[in-house]
């Protein structure tokens, strides 16, 4: 596949403005996502914890990759059903939960080094690869649309705004000309900065003019939260600590006192544990993919096989998991690869290694000083939404791209992708087990309300990525087993066939000598080869070995080997010596080397 040349390869250093401009825009490519995780889980006061646990995450991953990859991670949202039990624990709920994840990845780390990445690349080929990373950009198509549709505001209209829309697409279209342009190289560089800038700018003025007439429609950005941040004003309007699960979790487990954002949670035990293992455990085997999915998918940006040579699966894998453990400790989530970094370094064409991990230290930074993380916060979610059609927009492109030499007119392939891609999008998910109040009674007999409705929920969710991706290698691994069979079956016929070929026409190549035919006959054939007896009276009843024995000579020899059974399969070496018995008195001019050759 032809790749775009980089700008920034990845181990170039872009100057020192330039690195915190593109460090910058980075941060801004993950931002929508790692805020979203803590705000779905409805911790929103944890972003700054969030945002701490993918800068200290990154580190990690760059150091255990010995910076040969420019990935960032970040918040999961594969672990939100994870997460949601992790909750009734607390803290230490979530810490144990992220150690337990990471270490699923660590224990993948130790086996691929061992075992290699063959096996990886047979259950799963870009057949499958191309359709999951392709439903990682659909998947998150609906997010990015709502978000653009919507203003920061209460409004009662805010979910569908006009003038959100507008701005929105002011976002993408600026992204889309400072992209495709080639007079300015800068602006090819920083065009998110640029969108986002110019989206914040429309939407400001909306706002202020929306302020100026009491018109809540056209409030497009809040900036509640920042105003109250100075009232009063304080050493934590500027600064402040987030609040990371490892601290939080030793606080509650040697107070028994839990935070307000945690209450209902109770203290983690011994069955609290186990569950959170079946939560978290089976989401990483499945995250795994993902993981493979994005480094496959980045190799191909910067031209440069990321999973069979440096850094290697194992060490992308350990820091992966790695990381997630220190993200989860030092924030408030799993972390995993993002696919919006890696669509950043495409579209910039900027993979070097150093813009990530100033990207990471921005992070930590901007963690702990209050304005700043107030700020980002105010972007409008339609200016985010913009930036986003053109981010997931390039996840979902990439992975088909990933299979566009798959030979679709075969119909295993075809199935694969089929399933993979239909079961995703559709939303297929497993809930193990399905606990549902009405589903149980109907079970046991008992009546039940059918105007009674309930969610249906269990100790583990796999999510419509996950499920997919089962599905799909499950069909692929079907197909190429019939695929298998098929072809065994159809060589076993083709070698029956060349073997009595083969055999009638080397006894025609030599001389009268009877023996010395017969031993060459088989002397053809491969040590491991067998044949049946009914494929050697098939072979003995023809016309050239007609032509070397009589009749009588030939029955005797048959019914020798029809002894041995119709099914019974005869070696090279058995039907040799089976053979010179039979013809030992006939021709004693044969040296007795050859006979057992």
């Amino acid at each position: 596949m032809a790749t775009r040349k980089l700008i920034y390869d990845v181990g170039d250093r872009p100057k020192f403005k330039n690195l915190l401009l593109y460090a910058f825009q980075m941060l801004l490519a993950i931002l929508a996502a790692t805020v979203a995780v803590p705000t779905i889980i409805g911790l929103p006061s944890q972003i700054p914890a969030a945002i701490l646990g993918a800068g200290v995450g990154t580190l990690v991953y760059i150091l255990f990759t010995k910076g040969k990859s420019p990935i960032v991670i970040s918040s999961s949202f594969a672990f939100l059903p994870a997460l949601s039990t992790a909750l009734a624990f607390g803290y230490m709920g979530i810490l144990v939960g992220g150690l337990l994840a990471g270490a699923v990845y660590v224990v993948l780390a130790i086996v691929v080094k061992f075992a290699g990445t063959s096996w990886v690349n047979k259950l799963m080929p870009p057949v499958i690869i191309g359709p999951v990373v392709a439903l990682i950009g659909l998947s998150l198509a609906p997010n990015a649309v709502a978000d653009l549709m919507s203003a920061n505001s209460t409004d009662p209209f805010a979910s569908y705004n006009w003038i959100a829309i507008i701005c929105g697409l002011i976002t993408l279209f600026t992204v889309v000309i400072c992209t495709v342009q080639n007079r300015f190289k800068s602006m090819k560089l920083i065009p998110f900065i640029i969108g986002i800038g110019a989206g914040y700018a429309a939407a400001s003025i909306f706002t202020g003019i929306g302020i100026a007439t009491n018109n809540t429609y056209l409030k497009v950005v809040d900036w509640t939260r920042l105003i109250n941040s100075f009232s009063p004003v304080t050493i934590e309007s500027f600064f402040s600590v987030p609040k990371i699960s490892l601290v939080e979790g030793i606080k509650e487990m040697m107070t028994g006192v839990f935070s307000p954002e945690m209450s209902g949670a109770t203290l983690l035990d011994g069955v609290g544990v186990g569950a959170l293992a079946l939560a978290f455990c089976p989401i990483a085997f499945v995250a795994f993919a993902e993981h493979l999915a994005d480094h496959k998918n980045m190799s191909t940006i910067i031209n440069h096989d990321l999973i069979n040579d440096q850094p290697g699966l194992h060490r992308t894998l350990l820091g992966d998991g790695v990381g997630t453990m220190m993200g989860t400790a030092c924030g408030i989530c799993p972390n995993t690869s993002y696919g919006e970094g890696i669509a950043c370094v495409a579209l910039t064409r900027n993979a070097s290694v150093a813009t990530t991990f100033t990207t990471a230290c921005i992070c930590i930074l901007l963690s702990f000083l209050s304005p700043f993380s107030l700020v980002l916060q105010t972007i409008p979610k339609c200016v985010m939404g913009g930036v986003c059609l053109a981010l997931y927009g390039y996840i979902s492109v990439s992975g088909l791209k990933m299979f566009k030499e798959v030979d679709l007119d075969d119909n295993a392939n075809l199935l694969t992708v089929c399933v993979t891609l239909i079961a995703g999008i559709g939303g297929l998910v497993l809930i193990i087990p399905p606990f549902n109040t009405v589903i149980i009674k109907t079970f046991i007999g008992e009546a039940t309300d059918p105007t009674v409705t309930t969610q249906v929920t269990g100790i583990m969710q796999i999510g419509s990525i996950a499920t997919a991706l089962i599905l799909g290698i499950l069909v692929y691994q079907l197909t190429r087993l019939i695929h298998r069979r098929e072809k065994s079956r159809i060589a076993d016929v083709n070698l029956e066939v060349k073997q009595e070929d083969y055999v009638r026409s080397y006894l025609k190549q030599f001389g009268n000598d009877r023996l010395t035919k017969v031993l060459l006959m088989f002397g053809f054939l491969h040590e491991s080869v067998e044949l049946t007896t009914a494929q050697l009276s098939n072979i003995l009843r023809s016309k050239e070995m007609l032509n070397l024995r009589t009749a009588k000579e030939l029955n005797e020899i048959i019914k020798l080997f029809e002894l041995k059974g119709d099914t019974t399969g005869l070696t090279k070496q058995a039907l040799i010596n089976l053979i010179v018995k039979d013809c030992h008195d006939i021709d004693k001019k044969m040296p007795t080397g050859y006979l057992i050759k």
